[in-house]
């Protein structure tokens, strides 16, 4: 069927929409404009109930002229953006890459990645936004369950996702900014004007630079998404069929971006050619965006070409796809224990086996990027252009190259103990690596590889097939040897003739051209042969050509055109024979990425004192330090301690300005993450819980763009918490209410406090309000911590000075009044200080009230903290017996020692 409708698709000229053409909002259906009442099954019917068939002639695929003649019939509109057309409503543009032909109507690039492609891209440009993403939600009774596909244009894999969202669409929003989309396309019914569906306006608030296409409602066709799952998706994983049968709106988002994605690209799919998988949003962490940002996960806060991130921490990567697979854990980190301590066992033997590190770095270095080769090779161009030829012969030379890396890898993991890496040596075992080289190695010579330079490459295509294969394609590459003698013999000639120091240089734009080296101060153009013509200088050297050469490359480029198109008719043949084993291959980009990354993990302890992470139910960091200020600094940075449990689940921080609480709390979350993704710690010993959810309450910016200033940025970003938080969310709030006068922040750092104290999650509150400490008055299961700093004499200005140790302590802090010790370190007129410190002065007399805690009550506070470390030694507890009895006394003389007159106190007595 795909094949059919790709030779529709190729007989009928390519159209270009203009703006005129659609509306933002594509017109709505008939079938898609039911009452929402009808809830999730009317939804079903009416995307199921009118199919889209593949191949219609009538249809806009089919006849791209009629569907820019005739816009109102279409079956395909697509929104793009008009400054007519757009209501005052949407202040977003929706674009299409169809609109790319004409550079004045929109900047969006057009993909065509058969053509332009190539497998050796640097791990930089991997990170370039390249995946397209369809985005439905039910409506009626369903409205909250939301369906997504996505496929990257540079790997032939579709991650479809379904799950059920709560109002603020939280799981909706994090999902696609992992997923870093270029693309998002939605159905033109969730944009309707003057009434868009609350999830379309989220998405293109938190989406300001990615394009959105607008499609009909019944190309979201949950009957189609499972025909093309079944006529695409390879054997190894059709097991994802049993998964999304009836999960109706992640197909019905398949179909739409399938049919889409075929459009945009002209090509379609070969049959079972892709990797399809389910994955649910309960299967990793949840951190958004604005957590992403403020942690500098990926990007540096300051300078966005900076790799002073945790990623620039924990990327020395080799190839682009280990590259890709970091970024996306990061994003997105693991919460299954079983999975994660089997990558801990990887990186453990790799920094054990120093033979085992250095023999997998030399290999994996090697290999090309794995899933952009594949990503081609499964597309079947709907027409044969010399482009395409030429992509598909380079691309079957790294294929070539890459399955002879498949052996060498072997044998490097070949005497491995852990699980996963005897797993990825089992995978390497398969027999259809080596089938697929053979059938190569008949049709492809031997020395046939990928070299770089352009020159280079384009030898090897020339000559990758064999003599004696093709009579004709023997005799067009005679001729074209013939034409680059002649090419080297006309400039020898040239250079006898007029006693220069000329030589043959080539280039992918120029082709063949004349450079000559040599000082240009003392020869100018001038005096250059008038013969020689395009005349260019760089540094010490001339380039230019002349008419015969000209017409000569032009004869090379006519016979280079008639190699590629024999060639690429031997390589389709060929390539139609290994269709059906080419899967593996997806087997060995997962090996090649997942193996990167530990390679890296494990390179990064290597630079540091990192230890390896334990999981239990507690949060317990000794010494611990912040990764990438470690990075930046020439020196360690001051190492803390952190401890929290489900019974001291809250840590109330305070201390001076500038003593380190944001730093604290930026890496108590990059060690959590840094755990979770199966890397060692900056610490000497670490124990973490899973976290499901990473929230973090750390910028003090306002926000121009939507009219927001810091307090009610605050406000957004605190709600957005507490309505997302749970008992296994790890949570960091730094200065709340500071946007607004004392008593109102104080009031709602103590409610938002509060609220967090009795879900349980493990919060890290740091604070200027010392009010806020009294909590612990009134909850057993918060602790207070404060940063020690140390006055010390400034001799020169005659002047006490802090000294900030970035030590973390017990207890509240017993600085007083250190924004004015501050304010003055920062040459504030001395009567300002002064005033201000007396106008302090009365007002603290007049608000402070001394509330201590009774005796009772810290006898209560004891027996608490001895109940809950006894709960966690029964839960979590190794130790041997005799340890374990020294433990147990130790904690008793602790508890005596935190309370010494409990035992005076009165007993109660029941009457």
């Amino acid at each position: 069927m795909l094949r059919q409708e790709a030779a529709s698709l190729s007989s009928s000229p390519r159209w270009t929409p203009s703006r005129r053409d659609a509306p933002p909002c594509g017109r709505t259906l008939a079938s898609a404009s039911r009452p929402s009442t009808e809830g999730a099954m009317a939804d079903r019917s009416s995307s199921s109930s009118s199919p889209a068939p593949a191949s219609a002639p009538g249809s806009s695929f089919g006849n791209k002229r009629s569907y820019a003649t005739h816009r109102a019939a279409s079956s395909f509109p697509v929104g793009t953006s008009s400054s007519s057309a757009r209501d005052t409503t949407y202040p977003h543009t929706f674009r299409t890459p169809l609109s790319a032909g004409n550079p004045q109507r929109s900047g969006h690039k057009s993909w065509t990645p058969q053509v332009g492609y190539s497998a050796t891209s640097s791990a930089v440009s991997a990170h370039a936004p390249s995946v397209i993403v369809a985005v439905v939600e039910g409506r009626g009774l369903a409205r909250g369950e939301i369906g997504m596909a996505s496929i990257d244009l540079k790997s032939p894999q579709i991650m479809l996702s379904q799950f059920a969202d709560n109002t603020t669409y939280a799981k909706a929003i994090t999902k696609l900014h992992a997923l870093s989309p270029l693309e998002i396309i939605m159905s033109n019914t969730a944009c309707v004007m003057g009434n868009s569906t609350k999830l379309f306006t989220l998405i293109t608030e938190n989406f300001k630079n990615v394009n959105f296409t607008t499609v009909q409602r019944k190309y979201f066709n949950e009957t189609k998404g499972l025909e093309y799952i079944e006529q695409l998706c390879i054997a190894e994983f059709n097991s994802v069929l049993m998964e999304v049968q009836s999960r109706y709106y992640c197909l019905a988002a398949a179909a739409a971006l399938l049919k889409y994605v075929e459009f945009i690209q002209n090509s379609v799919y070969a049959p079972k050619s892709l990797k399809i998988y389910f994955q649910g949003s309960e299967q990793t962490a949840m951190i958004d965006s604005s957590s992403a940002q403020t942690l500098e996960l990926l990007v540096n806060n300051q300078d966005y070409r900076s790799n002073h991130t945790l990623f620039g921490v924990l990327n020395y990567t080799k190839t682009a796809g280990g590259s890709r697979r970091l970024r996306s854990n990061i994003l997105e980190p693991l919460v299954d224990v079983e999975t994660i301590s089997m990558r801990l066992d990887c990186v453990q033997e790799l920094l054990q086996d120093e033979e085992l590190f250095f023999g997998l770095q030399s290999v994996i270095s090697r290999f090309l990027d794995t899933e952009q080769l594949l990503s081609v090779l499964v597309q079947i161009p709907k027409q044969d252009t010399v482009n395409a030829a030429e992509s598909k012969i380079t691309n079957l030379i790294y294929l070539k190259h890459t399955l002879e890396l498949v052996e060498p890898l072997k044998v490097t993991l070949k005497n491995c103990s852990t699980p996963l890496l005897r797993a990825y040596y089992g995978s390497l075992e398969d027999h259809r690596f080596g089938l697929i080289l053979d059938k190569i190695k008949t049709v492809i010579n031997d020395d046939a590889r990928y070299m770089k330079g352009c020159l280079n490459m384009r030898t090897q295509k020339c000559y990758a097939v064999r003599s004696n294969i093709s009579e004709f394609l023997d005799i067009a590459r005679r001729t074209y040897t013939e034409i680059v003698d002649d090419i080297a013999g006309m400039i020898a000639q040239l250079a006898e003739k007029y006693s220069l120091p000329l030589r043959t240089s080539f280039s992918s734009s120029r082709g063949f051209f004349i450079q000559m080296a040599t000082d240009c101060a003392a020869l100018s153009s001038d005096q250059l042969p008038s013969e020689f013509i395009k005349i260019s200088k760089v540094k010490n050297s001339y380039s230019f050509t002349s008419a015969d050469l000209i017409k000569m490359n032009e004869r090379c480029q006519e016979s280079l055109r008639e190699i590629y198109h024999m060639t690429y008719m031997i390589v389709c043949k060929l390539l139609s024979e290994i269709y059906e084993h080419i899967h593996c291959l997806y087997k060995l980009s997962d090996t090649v990425s997942m193996l990167d990354m530990l390679l890296s993990f494990a390179h990064a302890c290597t630079l540091s004192d990192y230890v390896r992470p334990e999981f239990t139910d507690t949060l317990a960091i000794k010494q611990g330090w912040h990764p990438i200020l470690e990075k930046i600094s020439a020196e360690k940075p001051v190492a803390n301690n952190t401890y929290i449990t489900e019974g001291s689940n809250v840590l109330i921080i305070t201390g001076p300005n500038m003593s380190g609480k944001s730093t604290y709390l930026k890496q108590i979350a990059l060690c959590q993450i840094m755990a979770q993704i199966g890397s060692y710690v900056p610490a000497e010993y670490a124990s973490f819980r899973i976290a499901a959810q990473i929230f973090t309450r750390i910028s003090t910016d306002d926000d121009i763009e939507t009219n927001s200033s810091t307090f009610m940025k605050e406000m957004k970003e605190i709600a957005y918490i507490l309505h997302n938080a749970n008992d296994k969310s790890l949570i960091l709030i730094d200065e709340l209410g500071r946007g607004t006068n004392t008593e109102e922040g104080i009031g709602i750092s103590y409610a938002v406090c509060e609220h967090l104290l009795s879900i349980k999650a493990f919060t890290l509150f740091t604070t200027h309000f010392l009010e806020l400490c009294h909590i612990d008055a009134l909850y057993l299961n918060v602790e207070n911590m404060h940063f020690e700093v140390q006055h010390v004499k400034n001799t020169s200005r005659n002047k006490d000075a802090i000294l900030y140790t970035y030590k973390l302590s017990r207890g509240l802090t017993e600085e007083k009044n250190y924004g004015l010790k501050a304010a003055e370190a920062s040459s504030l007129p001395p009567s300002i200080v002064l005033d201000a410190r007396e106008i302090t002065t009365q007002i603290t007399r007049q608000i402070l009230q001394n509330q201590r805690s009774s005796p009772e009550m810290d006898r209560q506070r004891a027996v608490y903290h001895l109940a809950t470390r006894l709960v966690q030694a029964a839960r979590n507890s190794q130790l041997e017996p005799d340890r374990l009895r020294t433990y147990l006394s130790n904690l008793k003389k602790k508890y005596e020692g935190d309370f010494p007159r409990a035992v005076d106190l009165p007993e109660k007595t029941e009457e």
